[in-house]
């Protein structure tokens, strides 16, 4: 929080505009850029591959809460459909069935959204660290003064050649090839909103 509060105080005291100028005896401009890092960190190919490789690792379990579902919609219709002639016996049997398998299906859902969530984090972790190199170096290489996380910190208005997204998700993908081994398992990014993303268990 106080790391946002400080970025947006020095927004406002350089106009959160590119050609600011620090000091006019100085003459040097203030050249400032924007980045979107999490939209960048899954439109990188390395992010799409882990967002493939975490949907494909959990399918099965995915698979699982489906069953188990369709499960407890047939005994729920015909505990419904069948009141009148069902014993009472069958009746409770198929409750005692209903009210298992919705415990099963609870616990499976909790263990499988943890899961996913940790493996996305991670990948998240590794793809995010080595892009802030990536940044960096951009950034000292066009004489960038300050580069801005534009989906940590509100932005309402700037032109559309501050946004450094594109080109620094191309230097990544130059740098950091689909193919190449990465350490850990495979993991999937944060979900960002408007962005295309693993989706969560369900």
């Amino acid at each position: 929080m106080k790391t946002r509060i400080f970025t947006l105080a020095l927004m406002f005291c350089l106009g959160a505009m590119p050609s600011v100028v620090l000091g006019q005896s100085s003459g040097t401009p203030t050249k400032i850029g924007l980045i979107n890092i999490q939209e960048a960190i899954v439109s990188t190919a390395e992010g799409k591959k882990a967002a493939a490789d975490l949907q494909k690792k959990y399918q099965p379990r995915q698979q699982e809460i489906q069953k188990l579902q369709q499960e407890m919609q047939a005994i729920n219709d015909q505990l419904q459909k069948q009141a009148a002639t069902l014993s009472e016996e069958e009746q409770r049997r198929l409750s005692r069935d209903l009210e298992d398998k919705q415990k099963i299906a609870k616990r499976s859902t909790e263990d499988a959204q943890a899961d996913f969530s940790s493996d996305r984090d991670e990948a998240f972790r590794r793809v995010g660290q080595k892009m802030v190199k990536v940044i960096e170096d951009y950034a000292r290489e066009n004489n960038f003064t300050l580069v801005i996380g534009s989906d940590q910190v509100p932005i309402y208005y700037a032109v559309k050649e501050l946004d450094l997204t594109e080109a620094i998700v191309q230097r990544y993908d130059a740098a950091n090839p689909a193919g190449a081994p990465v350490s850990g398992g495979p993991a999937a990014p944060a979900h960002h909103a408007g962005s295309s993303t693993a989706k969560s268990p369900k």
